[in-house]
């Protein structure tokens, strides 16, 4: 079989190189690229004769799947909808992803923002470089009830984090798991945690049920100058909706995703928005998340190769 490597992995060389000769000595043919393709046709040209195609976040479209004769997709991220998977379930290609490999990376950055927002890190940097005047009393985590919308290994490990701040935690999830209740969680409905939480973070996927999930009538549940978190996906949240309450001084928020890719266009609504800091989709992205993400990829890659099916994404 030949497996192609279309966008880098982003860790040590030595790394891809082991993998390389081990992939050759099982007889297969191994091709990698050091950048990401610059569009889909260099993507179809990338993958003419491959078997087996290793992504990462960039969009594996419609266009570049039909061109191919892939029989697996293995993806070098949590997330799966920047694959067009109705093309893949045409074609009858399997689609594996990298579940798990960031989930402390994802939990710390929830609270790096949520400390951002509560401490305003927006209006110190503007006091110290631009001299201006901004209040600064900051907030605690201790003592606030933090609401955790989805209690999956992210969420989970959230909680974990959590529990040494003090606060009281909530959570709502379509499945309610006991050893999420062991941890001291009340689960609740969906309207009580956003009427309830003083801090609110998202930990769903998004597909076609989820988009807008926070749209306007959940977002005016919300506790006034509640602090809205999201590094899960953009489109779960009706963003537009989102920025006139973030300008009106209803709600504060911490972003890392939005409902493109940035760079952000000069006119979306979060990126002149007040009362929000912004990160540049980079809650997955740590040393250490990257060298997961290496080891599971390539286990899953194995595992196939061995006739074993493993972290499939049901088509």
């Amino acid at each position: 079989m030949k497996i192609s490597l279309i966008d880098p992995l982003e860790v040590d060389e030595k790394i891809i190189e082991d993998h390389n000769k081990k992939i050759e000595e099982l007889g297969h043919e191994f091709e990698y690229f050091n950048q990401s393709a610059k569009d889909d046709n260099e993507k179809i040209q990338r993958l003419q004769g491959t078997d087996i195609a290793m992504i990462t976040n960039k969009p594996l479209t419609r266009k570049v799947i039909e061109e191919t004769d892939l029989k697996l997709v293995d993806v070098a991220f949590t997330g799966v909808d920047h694959v067009d998977l109705d093309v893949c379930k045409e074609k009858g290609i399997i689609v594996e992803n990298a579940s798990g490999y960031s989930d402390d990376s994802v939990a710390e950055l929830v609270l790096g923002l949520t400390i951002s927002v509560l401490r305003k890190f927006n209006e110190n940097r503007r006091n110290i470089f631009d001299g201006e005047n901004n209040y600064l009393l900051g907030e605690l985590i201790k003592g606030k009830t933090f609401g955790i919308i989805g209690t999956g290994n992210i969420g989970s490990k959230l909680i974990d984090l959590l529990s040494v701040f003090g606060c009281d935690i909530i959570a709502y999830s379509r499945t309610e798991k006991e050893e999420i209740k062991a941890k001291n969680v009340e689960y609740v409905s969906l309207e009580e945690l956003l009427k309830r939480s003083d801090i609110v973070s998202l930990h769903i996927p998004n597909n076609k049920e989820t988009k807008h999930f926070l749209g306007k009538e959940e977002l005016d549940l919300m506790k006034d100058n509640a602090v809205l978190i999201n590094c899960a996906r953009g489109a779960v949240v009706d963003n537009e909706y989102l920025a006139k309450l973030l300008n009106e001084d209803k709600l504060r928020a911490g972003i890392d995703v939005f409902d493109m890719e940035p760079p952000l266009p000069e006119d979306y609504p979060l990126r002149n928005a007040k009362n929000v800091i912004l990160t540049n989709h980079v809650a997955f992205y740590t040393k250490e998340a990257m060298e997961i993400r290496a080891d599971i990829v390539f286990d899953n890659l194995y595992q196939y190769l061995e006739g074993n099916i493993v972290n499939e994404i049901k088509l």
